[in-house]
């Protein structure tokens, strides 16, 4: 882009079809940290280059998530106040402490005990529509496989993992496209849910990662009611969102790059790991994270005050030219890789991201090898979110086939 254009990241006609690449691309060349006004906020400073997106990741004491938390609206401390049991919304030495309650049910090896089973679902997932030879890519294939997952892993009723998954949308959503008010009745369906899930793990415990929790100690006492809800919540929203629109967005992807699906299909046991990298870059399905500054400082030549909003954006990030060679280029055997798609490193980097490659992978598989004449049958519908980046819905057809003998 030669000319200056209205940047405006806020504007949901924006992220119509994906994330705003032109702006991110201009902002990177011209204005990395860029004062970005609000209409009805304070404003924030829009930070596109991968070094300070880094930068910002790794640096909790500078960039702080309590502050103001970690979503891009302003809000009062009232509604902060419930967030703030969760471990994205900490800072140190809470959010190490709350980590290491669930740390080592998201290990690599954790990750790789849970496969097997990942594999199985996966594969019954396609089960349920490889002989209709048409479904909706999203909420029957992409959808179901982190809500079996995290349902399993909770130990509650699979159908409640579907439930939740659908309340998380909402959540996720621009609330002026759903409305505040369906927003707040999803958060508050959700946190009524742990409740009773509080209670039943209690009275049953199970061995379940709800178990384990309710039954850990921080400093000697156990989690309140208040503080297992959010933490639930917070394992639901952030064990379906990756996978979720990783899975969408990265066949829509395949889609419109044909030559380099074909020579995944053709290769798949070897470039299936390095393709799932190259898909988290190129779609990084979480667009940006909000951090507030406890102090004056500089970023990218610019003075950031105590208290500014400076808002990470990680698609940019992940496109930056500095960084990835020609980074508009969909190639899925990209070395090195080092995107940005769970975080920028730091203490905040994705607690789930082991399990996350397992589930892509396994689902990925599954369709690749299953429906391999996999293809849109209309267009896709995207998340009306400049949060989360996927398509919402996007009916596909292929050739029926058979169930799994397993």
């Amino acid at each position: 882009m030669t000319s200056t254009p209205v940047i405006d990241l806020l504007d949901l006609k924006n992220y119509a079809n994906g994330q705003p690449h032109d702006l991110f691309r201009w902002l990177r060349e011209n204005d990395p940290v860029h004062w970005h006004d609000e209409p009805g906020g304070s404003g924030f400073w829009a930070v596109t280059r991968y070094d300070d997106v880094r930068a910002v990741s790794k640096d909790p004491a500078t960039y702080s998530s309590w502050k103001g938390g970690i979503l891009l609206p302003d809000t009062t401390e009232e509604a902060l106040a419930g967030p703030r049991n969760m471990m994205l919304y900490m800072d140190e030495p809470e959010h190490t402490r709350y980590r290491n309650l669930v740390s080592r049910g998201f290990t690599p090896g954790a990750a790789q005990r849970l496969a097997g089973r990942i594999e199985d679902l996966a594969r019954e997932i396609i089960d349920g529509v490889i002989e209709r030879g048409e479904c909706d890519l999203v909420s029957d294939i992409a959808g179901m496989l982190p809500s079996y997952v995290i349902a399993e892993l909770m130990g509650i009723p699979r159908e409640d993992g579907v439930r939740l998954y659908e309340w998380t949308e909402l959540m996720h959503a621009d609330t002026s496209a759903v409305g505040a008010e369906r927003q707040r009745e999803a958060v508050q369906n959700m946190l009524s849910y742990a409740l009773e899930v509080a209670a039943h793990k209690r009275a049953h415990p199970g061995d379940d990662l709800a178990t384990v929790i309710l039954q850990s100690e921080i400093d000697g006492d156990r989690l309140s009611d208040t503080e297992f809800m959010w933490f639930f919540l917070l394992l639901i929203n952030a064990g379906g969102d990756t996978t979720r629109n990783l899975v969408a967005g990265g066949m829509q992807t395949l889609f419109n790059h044909p030559e380099e699906r074909q020579r995944l299909m053709e290769n798949l046991d070897e470039l299936l790991p390095s393709a799932v990298e190259e898909l988290l870059r190129y779609v990084s399905p979480v667009v940006h994270m909000r951090r507030t500054a406890t102090r004056d400082t500089e970023l990218g030549g610019k003075q950031i005050r105590e208290g500014d909003k400076v808002v990470i954006f990680y698609g940019s990030a992940n496109r930056d030219e500095a960084h990835f060679p020609d980074p508009d280029r969909f190639d899925i055997t990209r070395t090195p890789n080092d995107h940005l798609a769970f975080g920028g490193g730091g203490p905040h980097y994705c607690l789930g991201a082991h399990i996350a490659r397992v589930e892509i992978k396994a689902m990925l598989r599954q369709i690749l090898t299953r429906l391999p004449d996999i293809e849109p049958a209309g267009p896709a519908v995207p998340l009306p979110s400049i949060f989360i980046s996927g398509p919402q819905s996007l009916p596909v057809r292929f050739t029926p086939g058979r169930r799994s003998a397993a």
